[in-house]
């Protein structure tokens, strides 16, 4: 039997447990659809590590302030058990375990949205997009012109050293994500890292001098950064094409544990091997490509499309421009530089349920936040 719901929410990670508290004040009946078997699965699954890079004063939910010092920098399995504890304790309608293959209107009704996934027919009135900041793995496509016996990984996959084959290890991208793995795989192997320069935060995040800046830059990251400031505007392009510059891991920690630096790009294959756009050819037994991800979102078929060439929401803070009733959260500078961060996605989250409690006034029982 289908399943009737004033909103769905895909996705159970930040961005839909925030949506998902702002939904429950309103009264309406809704569903959060998670494809992993657990929440804060994604989390979980990341390099071993791995910690996030806002202290945990800014690291809460709407309603619950994340349970740790105020000045700590939470590991990813705290992080994963804190988003199981918010779901605990707001009572939220998870549904896990259930992967949408496809999203349409209703035959019957154009206004609503059908939902398929696996054996489930969800409808909705209205549909949050939740999925999140990481979708497709970015590799090229010459990737498959290494030899057989190079071992490949994508960031996304990679979790500890006892993953790699002996010998030499070639972390591609370095930005952030690229440092960090870089900087852990140097302590088992010989690294080396080649990407352009992103550069790095101007002051250690660990240290005292980032403790009086936190405030500064979370303020920025808010309300200087966003789309409603031509600060926020012209950089907004840039801060979505660019990988984020090193942050607690530095340039002078990735020399200290003895990772090779090259700035230039992997432009393709030689003899089966990784070449340089210099022409040089790396000589390595392991890859990891820290090249980010595609935003892709091939299951919305609906009958306009609601993504531009390079895969982004066509929106308006979240709001779906090219179909009614249709909205995202937790997109990268989707308002703000904040946005898709635990802390951040917050005031995105209450900004599209007023929107969505608007369109449906009569279930809209709490009144409009302030």
């Amino acid at each position: 039997m289908d399943d009737y719901f004033d909103v769905v929410v895909i996705g159970g990670g930040q961005a839909g447990l925030a949506t998902g508290h702002y939904l429950a004040e309103r009264g309406l009946r809704f569903v959060i659809l998670e494809a992993h078997d657990r929440i804060g699965e994604s989390w979980r699954r990341r390099w071993d590590t791995l910690r996030v890079f806002t202290a945990a004063r800014y690291d809460g939910l709407p309603g619950m302030p994340f349970p740790a010092e105020r000045h700590y920098f939470p590991t990813k399995d705290e992080v994963a058990e804190y988003l199981e504890a918010y779901a605990r304790a707001m009572e939220l309608p998870v549904r896990l375990g259930i992967r949408v293959d496809r999203m349409a209107r209703a035959d019957d009704d154009r206004r609503a949205f059908v939902i398929h996934a696996g054996a489930h027919l969800i409808v909705a009135n209205q549909v949050v997009v939740a999925t999140g900041a990481w979708h497709e793995p970015r590799i090229p496509d010459f990737a498959a012109e290494l030899r057989a016996d190079i071992l490949q990984l994508h960031s996304s996959g990679f979790t500890d050293p006892s993953q790699l084959r002996p010998g030499p290890v070639l972390v591609v991208g370095g930005a952030n994500s690229g440092g960090e793995i870089a900087h852990r795989v140097a302590r088992d192997h010989e690294t080396w890292l080649v990407g352009r320069d992103t550069g790095q935060m101007p002051f250690d995040i660990n240290g005292r001098m980032a403790r009086l800046a936190d405030p500064l830059i979370w303020f920025m990251a808010n309300h200087v950064l966003t789309v409603a400031n031509p600060i926020g505007r012209r950089a907004r392009p840039s801060l979505q094409a660019r990988g984020a510059p090193l942050e607690r891991v530095r340039k002078s920690d990735l020399a200290e544990a003895g990772v090779k630096r090259i700035y230039a790009r992997v432009s393709g294959a030689r003899d089966g091997l990784p070449v340089l756009e210099d022409g040089q050819v790396m000589d390595v037994s392991d890859v990891i490509w820290a090249t980010g991800f595609r935003h892709e979102y091939p299951w919305i078929q609906l009958e306009r499309r609601v993504v531009d060439d390079d895969g982004w929401p066509i929106h308006e803070r979240g709001v779906s421009t090219a179909a009614p009733g249709l909205y995202f959260v937790g997109v990268p500078f989707l308002y703000s530089l904040a946005s898709p961060l635990i802390g951040g996605v917050g005031r995105d989250a209450r900004y599209l349920v007023e929107r969505i409690a608007a369109a449906a006034p009569t279930l809209a029982r709490a009144p409009a936040a302030a």
